[in-house]
This record gives C-alpha cells, structure tokens and sequence, in this order.
C-alpha cells in the first residue's frame, strides 16, 4: 500500500488552461526506515585544514563544501575516506547595491563586468572543480539561458564604454560621473580567509579589477554574521554571495523582481527595471511550460545587460564520507551529504555511536522564518518538513507530507489540493494536522515574511477537511510554479508553538523550553523532520537526536 501511494500520478484537472506537467516520482521513499542513528552531531570547524585533519583522524564522518583542489587530492589519496561530485545549482555571484550612486548606474555596473576575469579566476583557483558562469541560473538548469549579451572582455573597452557616457577621471585616476559626482571608495564585502579563502581571493581581485576602470575599490573581510547583517540591511557597496538555487527559474523573480526589495528579501541588489518586472511577472505566472521557458530565456538576457550582479560561477557539490558506513547514498545529481543518507547510514560494524557531520560556520540563527545561511539551514532541514519534496533521480516531484495533491486551473486562478499522510506527527508526539498546514500558509503571509512570502502571496482562501486529511489552497493567480511555491516552498510549523509567538522576528526558538506530550522538556524549535535539536555551543556543535515519531521511522514496527 506504502508503494502505491508513492506511485501516484499527480492528478491535474485541465479547465481552461493546459495542466502542469509536474510528474509524480515513482522513486520509493518508504524503502527507507530511519534515521538509524539516535545522536547527530554537527561539528562547528570553521577552517578547512583543521577539518581535513579531523577526517584523517576519524573525528569527522562527513565533509561537505570541499571546493579547493589540493583538498580533494589530500582527500582522494586518503585511507578510508570516500568522495562524490555532482553538477549542482550552486551560483557565485559579485553584487551590486544598485540603490545608490554610483552602482546605480547601468553603464558602471556593464563596465565592471568587463573586467571581471571569471574564466581565468575560476581556472586558477578551482582547477576545474567549477564551471565559469555566464548567465543567471546554474547550468545544470534546463531554464538556463547561454545566449545572454557579452561585452568586450578588458579595461580598455571597459573605459571606452564609460568615456562615451560621458564618464571622466580626476587628477587621480578615479572616476567622475557625468553629473561631476566623485566615486567614493567602494569596499567589496566578503567572508575572512579563514572562512573562505577563496571568496577573499575573488574579492581581492574584484577590487584589483575594478581600481583598473578608475572605481576606488577593496576588498573588506569581515565576519560572516556581521556581512550577512550588512547585507541584509542594504548597508554595502559590493559584497560576494553565493545561492544554492532551486530547480524552478521563477526564483529569478525572488532574486532581481522590485517587489522583493524589502529587508531580508532575496533582492539583494535591489534592482528595479519596470521591463524586466514585466518579463519576470511573466515568468512568475507562466500558464505552462512553454511560457516559462520564453520569460526566463528573455529575463536572463535583460538581466545581461542590467548587470546588477556578475555571475561568476556554479561549484560542483564535492563531500567526503569515512569508510564504515553503511547506507551511504549518491547519485549523479547528488553527493553522499544528503538527507537519505542521513536517515540510512549506520556502522558496518553494527555498533551504536554518534554521527559526526560538519558545519563551516557558526550558526547565526535557528529561527527558520528569519534565516537565511546554508549552515543555518543544514540544521533546521532536519527539523522542518515540507509538503511535497523532490526525486534524486529525476528531478520530479514526490509526495512527502502530503501523499497525493492535484491542480484545478481556471481564468480567475487555481486550486490546489493536498492530502495528508495519515498518523504524521510532531517531535513533541502532538498530531501533524492540515491545521498546521493552513495555519503555517496563513501565518506567513499575514506577517508578511520576505524569506517565504513569494510563495504564498497569491493565496486567496485556504480549506481545510480535518476528516479526509485535506487542505484546498485557492490562488487569485494561474502559475505553472504555484505547486513548488506551496508544495514545497512553505515550512509546515506547529500552529500549537506559533500561535504563541508574539514577535516573529525576535523569536529565538532553541531558547525558550517547550513540554513535549509524553512530559519531556525540549526546546520550541519543533518540526516534523527526522532529527530533534538538543543542544548548541557556539564553536564546538550542533547536537541533534533521532525524531522516533518521524514517518519514516519503523523502529523495527511496520
């Protein structure tokens, strides 16, 4: 029956639109009974060679985010260490704050890009471990757009495009605008050495770049929370940022769309282009297939010429794993870092022990309504649970929380509709209900919260049936990426636990304690995923126990 259920075909009611040609998986996710372990550790080691030698001596299981090539030779040429490569949607990018002089001129952000030498910085620093980038989405994305505008590549040209815009130079080679306005100095935002030596790199280069047109720039390091503030409040000039992207292009409306432009919303740049909202309204709300691929190929080659931000490159995922585990997980889009691993791995040798599971930063929050750190986000994975996930084969979408959905597409909008799995519960071993489904929509878009609310702003009305385990979310919209909006761009969260919470931006969930059903005392950070936050300590680790109420979990039961 489990097996059925995963190989249903999604079904999709064609009104008067064509249908989302979104695929069930046939991928069978209850082939898994875990997780196996009962304590996860996630590792704080901020430099690279401490981690490495943590590996070596088998105080480390897993390494993720390798990406220096004399690493994974040193790794490579380990006893007992494994390593997987995969193409990922990962893309490096240098940002512009176009909100304010002089990055909010067009032409200096076009000139800056001709002088930025992605091919050779890449080449040199990766030794073929990354791909240069050249357009806006990685290229492992069928979305991606190679034919985007390419200016002449140097400093020369670079100049000749300023000086026709009627660009000058002081006495001391800076540039001018054409409205006698000075370019003050520029500082380029990035993480320190220690954290990511070859972020510092690039922008020591950027810099070096950028001082070769007359724009007074350098590289300013800093630790990474404090840029990320930064960042987040629109307080810099240039920084370097990196995305783990989804595999849906409309995410180019959350990146460069003006309405995103908000603190802690994902337009960093702050760009606002009234044809490119257009075209990425379009994509937004693309009817089918073909729609979206013309938007985003027309979105990506705008951008090209707007250039808030340089595309610089997209990283293969690398990660090491210690022999002596069973369980381990890959496939050609994915390295053995990933959550079935997690819930599958166990020692060969049949022993009981912790799972060791590094982390290269400091966790900056586990609020995950404000968060927005990959590292961050390592750990609350394991505690949140969405409605549908996707297939590590295919691409394709897979039921998770929910076990079936459908689409109901008209003139004025669609309908979606979600059921439930039956017995899904908390960590805290309350009922997982579509209540906390509606309640989890309802909240974010009436707090209006930017990191998720671009997928529930076109929310009309939710209904829910409690009997049939079902949730309709109606959407005044038509979009061929309602379903991955809500389907798995919404965090499904306890209405019990956030009911409560009075200010959304200052809750700090793992410091306020929570009564779970059986009496236990755990913390408020409480999802439905495989893993129970326990413990944190700044510079040391993460400590996560098995979620023995996760719907994967059997303990030996069917």
């Amino acid at each position: 029956m489990k097996k059925n259920m995963l190989s249903l075909v999604c079904a999709v009611m064609l009104l008067f639109y064509p249908p989302a040609v979104f695929r069930a998986s046939g991928f069978d996710i209850f082939a898994y009974d875990g997780p196996k372990m009962k304590d996860l550790y996630y590792v704080i080691i901020r430099d690279m060679d401490a981690a490495l030698l943590a590996m070596s001596a088998g105080r480390l299981d897993v390494l993720s985010d390798i990406y220096r090539s004399v690493d994974v030779e040193r790794l490579s040429e380990a006893g007992g260490v494994s390593l997987s490569m995969a193409a990922s949607f990962h893309g490096f990018f240098i940002t512009f704050n176009t909100r304010e002089f002089p990055w909010n001129m067009t032409e200096l952000r076009q000139a800056a890009s001709q002088v930025i030498e992605r091919g050779k910085w890449v080449r040199d620093l990766f030794s073929g471990y990354c791909e240069p980038m050249r357009g806006f989405l990685p290229m492992i994305s069928p979305f991606h757009e190679p034919g985007v505008t390419s200016f002449p590549r140097g400093a020369s040209p670079a100049r000749q495009r300023l000086a026709d815009a009627g660009w000058t130079w002081n006495g001391s080679g800076w540039l001018v605008a054409p409205d006698g306005r000075e370019v003050a100095p520029v500082k380029i935002l990035c993480p320190p050495s220690s954290v990511a030596a070859t972020t510092t790199e690039i922008a020591t280069l950027a810099a070096e770049a950028l001082r070769s047109i007359g724009v007074p720039a350098e590289a300013e390091p800093m630790d990474f929370q404090t840029m990320l503030a930064r960042v987040d409040a629109h307080d810099f000039d240039v920084c370097t940022n990196a995305w783990t992207m989804s595999r849906d292009p409309d995410v180019l409306y959350s990146f460069y769309h003006s309405s995103m432009d908000v603190s802690g919303g994902y337009n960093i740049s702050g760009i606002s282009d009234p044809e490119l909202d257009k075209i990425l309204s379009e994509l937004r709300y693309a009817p089918d297939e073909a729609a979206a691929r013309d938007a985003a190929s027309r979105a990506q080659k705008l951008l090209s010429e707007l250039m808030p931000v340089i595309p610089l490159y997209s990283r293969y995922s690398i990660s090491a794993m210690r022999g002596g585990w069973n369980g381990v997980f890959t496939t050609d889009n994915s390295t053995s870092d990933n959550l079935l691993t997690l819930l599958s791995m166990s020692p060969a040798d049949g022993t009981e022990r912790p799972i060791y599971w590094n982390i290269a930063e400091e966790i900056r929050t586990l609020n995950p309504l404000v968060s927005s750190t990959a590292y961050d986000w390592t750990v609350l994975g394991t505690v949140y649970d969405t409605l549908i996930s996707t297939d590590p084969y295919t691409f394709e979408d897979m039921p998770w929380l929910a076990e079936k959905w459908s689409i109901e597409s008209d003139e004025r909008g669609s309908v979606l509709s979600f059921t439930l799995r039956d017995g899904l519960k908390w960590q805290d071993g309350r009922p997982l209900s579509v209540e906390d489904v509606a309640f989890s929509i309802r909240y974010i878009k009436d707090n209006n919260i930017p990191r998720f609310f671009d997928s529930v702003k076109d929310v009309e009305s939710i209904e829910v049936d409690g009997a049939s385990r079902t949730i309709r979310v109606t959407m005044g919209t038509v979009s061929y990426w309602h379903l991955h909006n809500i389907g798995g761009g919404v965090l499904i969260l306890p209405k019990h636990i956030l009911e409560n919470v009075a200010d959304w931006r200052a809750w700090q969930p793992t410091n306020r304690r929570h009564t779970a059903l059986d009496g236990a005392s755990m913390t408020e950070l409480v999802g439905s995923g495989p893993f129970i936050f326990r413990e944190s300590r700044t510079g040391e680790y993460v400590h996560m126990t098995r979620n023995e109420n996760y719907f994967l979990f059997k303990g030996g039961k069917e």
